[in-house]
């Protein structure tokens, strides 16, 4: 016998759809059973069929079982919350019933016992399996009582009924076994099907998701030239038509006529082309859904922009390798110029115009081996590894650290945060570091107005939703709107001793820390490039164990 879980229809406030079948099923036929006893009961004596041991004791037995069959039937709905305790009370009574009915009425004995079976039946479908048997035992003890009984009043009864009995006994124990087992496999095969078609909705669903969410344009268009379903992309890329315009001849005439050419041609025209004012450049591919239907087509649309993107990004990182190469190779060299000059430098001999151009040298020897280290970082970047910290504390930190290792002068750098609240964040600690260094070096080098020293302030905050925001901001006249658009390129600079590859390193950087860096012009002048941090996934409140442990070396 199979081992199965209790199902979820057991539950008293829980029915499934098949037991409520069964059940509807189990009352309308007890409702025709009683219909039945009835007919048997007031049967006309002329028919002498069936033999009425006591009529009056048939009659109400027929009638009171007829009642609780209509009660039983007007109120399955209601009893559906409790089907278990419906069931095993009315299974109780459809026994009893069939006990007395047999007593009242022997000549029928054999159709009633019959009948019973239907109701042990179907009460299996809906009852544990032991509950099932109990009542099949009860059945069987009701008529092996019956003829008992009834060979103790009758002696001319044989044992004939006891045998009867006996048999009717074993059917009612295998018909209940049977149903059990039958009702337990329709339940795993219902809760299989189920199962299988809420994976089938969740499949549909994610591949719904994805094609709407591809880079790649998608149509499916039929043979009267109709779109039946586009993605995001398409629709987009076809100059967002209307929901109500359907036909591809009107939405993209040029996309149609390539359509109609390849389905009946066979061949493909593989040249961009623009489908919509103001859209970028496509080139369409096309699919059938099956071989040789042309009565649904795939239309495939690559933006020729996302392929430019990925060629160029193939490049950078050719050219990253390349120029990583190049620099190993120029270093040598280089730091052999480097230390001539500063042989030369230390003659006694050079005159001024001597000393100005090993000072040239000296400056360029410099400025080149910041580009080497720039492009040798780039191409040589580790991966992040990100802590909790204490933005506020690791801006005053960084701001200490920079100002005993850097001469400023009469230019001011300060910090401002929250006070005591901490601004908590998840970042690499080294690459953080890189990345605000280059940024507050630009800021006092480029970010000061003429013949006045640099303002430059370091700012730990908290932004919308509580994520946590660090700010490089200078008073300098600012960075103009078109200049602002490139500067995060690679080899971008309007300086003329500047590498064009800091901020793009820090970009770099940020992006590797989950962060994003961004220019915010500040209003009345100035400029702010402001890095947008990840929160920690505790809460801004625990920070990591090296802050906790600065903390308490600070109070110590």
């Amino acid at each position: 016998m199979p081992q199965t879980a209790p199902p979820a229809f057991l539950n008293p406030r829980t029915a499934t759809e098949s037991v409520r079948h069964e059940l509807f099923f189990l009352n309308y036929f007890r409702l025709a059973q009683a219909l039945v006893y009835a007919g048997l009961a007031f049967s006309p004596p002329a028919l002498g069929w069936p033999r009425l041991g006591d009529a009056d004791s048939a009659r109400i037995v027929a009638l009171a079982y007829l009642a609780f069959a209509i009660i039983a039937a007007v109120m399955t709905r209601r009893a559906m919350p409790w089907t278990k305790l419906v069931t095993s009370a009315s299974l109780v009574v459809d026994i009893v019933a069939a006990v007395l009915a047999i007593g009242a009425m022997q000549d029928a004995r054999i159709g009633i016992a019959m009948m019973l079976a239907v109701n042990l039946a179907a009460g299996a479908l809906m009852l544990p399996l032991r509950l099932a048997l109990f009542f099949a035992a009860l059945a069987t003890l009701g008529m092996l009582g019956h003829s008992l009984l009834d060979t103790q009043s009758d002696s001319t009864t044989t044992d004939r009924q006891l045998l009867e009995s006996g048999l009717f006994g074993l059917a009612y124990f295998a018909i209940t076994m049977l149903c059990y087992v039958l009702s337990r496999q329709l339940r795993a095969t219902e809760a299989l099907a189920e199962q299988r078609s809420i994976d089938l909705a969740n499949l549909s669903q994610v591949n719904e998701l994805i094609i709407r969410r591809m880079k790649t344009g998608v149509l499916l268009v039929d043979d009267a030239n109709r779109i039946h379903q586009i993605n995001e992309s398409a629709w987009m890329l076809l100059g967002n038509p209307t929901a109500d315009q359907r036909d591809l001849g009107r939405v993209a005439p040029e996309l149609s006529r390539r359509l109609y050419h390849w389905i009946t041609s066979g061949k493909l025209d593989e040249t961009a082309t623009q489908l919509a004012d103001g859209v970028p450049e496509v080139v369409p591919r096309f699919s059938r859904l099956a071989p040789n239907d042309d009565s649904h087509v795939l239309i495939f649309l690559d933006d020729t922009s996302l392929l430019s993107r990925r060629a160029e990004e193939l490049t950078l990182s050719s050219l990253g390798r390349l120029s990583a190469s190049i620099a190993h190779e120029i270093r040598n060299p280089l730091a052999a110029i480097r230390y001539s000059a500063q042989l030369l430098a230390e003659s006694h001999d050079l005159g001024a115009t001597d000393q100005r151009m090993v000072e040239i040298i000296n400056n360029h020897c410099v400025r080149l081996n910041e580009i080497i280290e720039n492009i040798l970082q780039l191409s040589r970047r580790e991966r992040s590894r990100p802590e909790t910290l204490d933005l506020g504390r690791w801006a005053q930190g960084f701001v200490d650290e920079y100002r005993q290792g850097n001469d400023l002068g009469s230019d001011t750098l300060r910090v401002i945060s929250n006070g005591n609240e901490p601004v908590a964040a998840v970042a690499d600690p080294q690459q953080l570091q890189q990345v605000v260094w280059n940024l507050v070096q630009n800021a006092l080098r480029y970010g000061r107005m003429p013949s006045e020293p640099a303002r430059v302030m370091v700012v730990a905050r908290h932004g919308e939703h509580g994520v946590p925001i660090l700010e490089v901001i200078d008073r300098g006249p600012g960075i103009a709107p078109k200049v602002a658009a490139q500067i995060f390129e690679p080899f971008y600079t309007t300086h003329e001793y500047g590498t064009g590859l800091g901020l793009y390193l820090a970009r770099q950087m940020s992006e590797a820390n989950q962060a994003a860096l961004e220019y915010v012009r500040v209003a009345g002048g100035g400029s702010c490039f402001r890095l947008v941090l990840t929160p920690p996934a505790r809460g801004p409140g625990e920070l990591n164990q090296s802050t906790a442990e600065e903390r308490a070396s600070s109070r110590s």
